[in-house]
């Protein structure tokens, strides 16, 4: 016998002669069964190590991710204490425009408002109309251009230029003389139309001026407090607000605010403006508090004609009572130069009627004397 992990077998016989029978019986199936008994004993007791390592493991797992989150909830909290000690300064720094808290830019990322604004001039405009053209064409990223109108069509066509366009708003340049410029800013199909005369341009590239903002972000519209009184004024700043103001999410746009567009009223006129907008210095950053105002151009006055009821049609709901054409401006600088020619021919004749009069008669006795 040969005692083997504490079993007892009996050694092979070798082969079994012919005609013998093969171990079986009682005896047999006893070796049998018990030998089977003890394999299952020790595939059962090395499961249960196993199973008491994985669970030791797990423990001791848990155990350290408990700490560790107690570790992390001890500094969270010294953190908060360390930022209410601090004040409400450095939260407001963080975040000065509150966007955590604007839940709708987050979430909405899609272009919904579809504003598109048509602008484009008539022929017959000068190199600095074109040039006022194409500056407005750089503030409004949400525009759309077109070939010079023809002066000869009516202005009622425009609505089917901007029908083919898919536009909703237009700003069209009319050139008159070559020295004088109107813009119709209107709403396309169904009104208002606003007809302004263009004073005092100066362009981007003329004026030179030292600010500079980035091509296609969204600029700021600011009006004056004369725009909230002012019954045709508020009708002006809803029109600008939608021609001029840049949809947000447009495709041809960029996130930010870095120049603005202001409208001021002012001699019965309204005064543009367009600035940067700029940290003080380089360490402010976003503060809505430090910021400062560049000009970058252009710059116009829009002196108010008239306003429509419809597009380019319709009935009138203002007129500007204290509005002289520019023909009738040069007509009255003629009248006022012409006057000064006029008071000299009169002081002329005046002395020759002085002198005139100031010869004395002939006296009769100038004869008598030699």
């Amino acid at each position: 016998r040969v005692q083997s992990s504490g079993r007892t077998l009996q050694p092979a016989m070798g082969k079994r002669k012919a005609g013998s029978k093969a171990p079986g019986g009682r005896k047999g199936k006893k070796a049998r069964a018990q030998y089977s008994d003890d394999d299952g004993d020790e595939s059962d007791t090395a499961a249960a190590a196993i199973a008491s390592a994985v669970d030791l493991d797990l423990k001791q797992a848990q155990a350290a991710a408990a700490a560790g989150a107690e570790a992390d909830d001890d500094g969270e909290a010294g953190q908060g204490e360390a930022e209410d000690e601090n004040g409400p300064e450095e939260e407001k720094a963080a975040d000065p425009y509150l966007l955590a808290d604007a839940k709708y830019i987050q979430k909405d990322t899609r272009w919904r408002n579809k504003q598109r604004t048509l602008v484009f001039a008539s022929r017959g405009v000068t190199s600095r109309f074109r040039h006022l053209c194409e500056d407005l064409r750089k503030l409004l990223p949400h525009h759309k251009t077109e070939p010079k109108f023809e002066k000869k069509s009516n202005l009622h066509e425009i609505n089917e230029v901007c029908e083919l366009k898919s536009c909703n708003n237009v700003v069209f340049f009319e050139a008159r003389k070559m020295t004088d410029l109107y813009m119709y800013v209107a709403r396309v199909p169904h009104g208002p139309t606003m007809k302004f005369q263009v004073l005092n341009i100066h362009t981007t590239g003329e004026v030179r001026l030292a600010g500079n903002c980035l091509l296609g972000s969204r600029p700021l519209l600011y009006f004056d407090k004369h725009f909230s009184d002012l019954a045709e004024l508020q009708l002006v700043k809803t029109l600008f607000t939608q021609v001029f103001g840049t949809p947000r999410n447009h495709p041809k746009s960029k996130p930010f605010h870095d120049h603005m567009l202001a409208f001021y009223w002012m001699d019965g006129k309204i005064w543009f403006r367009h600035y940067q907008i700029a940290p003080e210095t380089a360490g402010v950053g976003d503060d809505p508090e430090r910021q400062q105002l560049t000009e970058i151009g252009p710059r116009f006055v829009l002196d108010p004609i008239r306003i429509l009821n419809g597009s380019f049609s319709g009935q009138q709901l203002y007129a500007n009572n204290s509005y002289m054409s520019p023909t009738a401006l040069r007509s009255q600088a003629k009248q006022l130069l012409k006057n000064p020619y006029m008071h000299k021919l009169e002081a002329k004749a005046a002395r020759k009627q002085r002198v005139k009069d100031s010869v004395l008669p002939e006296d009769p006795t100038d004869e008598a004397f030699l």
